[in-house]
């Protein structure tokens, strides 16, 4: 079965392309949720339309990641977590953790874009990168420190 991309599909194409999937794919998932239509003869003959309109709609797009990468390139986060005697941490600093710092200073990302390959599990400065478009990645920094000491607070 031959279906025209109307989304970017993971390991498939991108929007805008044909492709030739097979049926129960293209008609149990792609067609269902809209992210494909039909190859038939009218569907093609539209094809240049939505092929210019796909390419108008990634360039606004491209426009905007690049906004918000350099507006995220300026961000710095702090944590503090209980850490031991060589500096590992009790706990860990997640890409969830990440995401919901970003989000309270107003930023609208997905945690799937935050490419943290393992959680963050010692104190330090890092740099962790946000893909935001194919091409545009933004890095933030990211300081995790030694939290006061529990009985010294509880002393006062």
């Amino acid at each position: 079965m031959e279906v025209i991309l109307k989304e970017n599909v993971a390991k498939l194409g991108r929007r805008g392309e044909v492709v030739k999937v097979a049926d129960g794919y293209g008609r149990n998932y792609l067609l269902p949720r809209k992210l494909a239509i039909e190859a038939n003869a009218s569907n093609l003959k539209n094809l240049n339309q939505m092929q210019a309109a796909a390419k108008r709609r990634e360039q606004q797009e491209q426009a905007d990641a690049q906004a918000l990468a350099s507006r995220l390139n300026q961000v710095s986060l702090s944590f503090q977590r209980r850490a031991g005697e060589r500096e590992t941490l009790f706990g860990s600093v997640t890409s969830m953790d990440i995401l919901h710092e970003l989000q309270q200073k107003g930023f609208e990302i997905e945690r799937r874009q935050i490419e943290l390959p393992d959680p963050l599990k010692s104190l330090g400065q890092f740099k962790v990168p946000v893909h935001l478009f194919h091409g545009v990645t933004a890095h933030i920094s990211v300081e995790v420190q030694k939290e006061g000491e529990p009985q010294a607070e509880a002393a006062q």
